[in-house]
């Protein structure tokens, strides 16, 4: 992965975590850095399981893709708001 590689998935990471957010109802305890982060890895790891699936290069925009991408946030948000509900 090149620079660009590594730009492209911070920048849809931003926006795949804000959208997770925004799919779990209530207010989160986690800052917009962890949602970040949250999303940057949900871009991730939901690109290497639509890969798994198949479903990652399509001739159209990529939706089932940036479904689980959308999803996995949203879970990783919510596992990080409750962990942090814990403390």
């Amino acid at each position: 992965m090149g620079i660009d590689g590594i730009f492209s998935a911070i920048i849809i990471g931003i926006v795949i975590g804000v959208l997770g957010r925004l799919v779990v109802p209530g207010r989160q305890r986690i800052g917009i850095l962890w949602t970040i982060l949250v999303g940057i890895v949900a871009a991730l790891i939901g690109t290497a399981i639509a890969g798994a699936f198949g479903v990652a290069e399509t001739d159209g925009p990529d939706w089932i893709e940036w479904l689980i991408q959308i999803a996995l946030a949203a879970v990783g948000v919510v596992a990080l708001d409750r962990a942090k509900a814990r403390r």
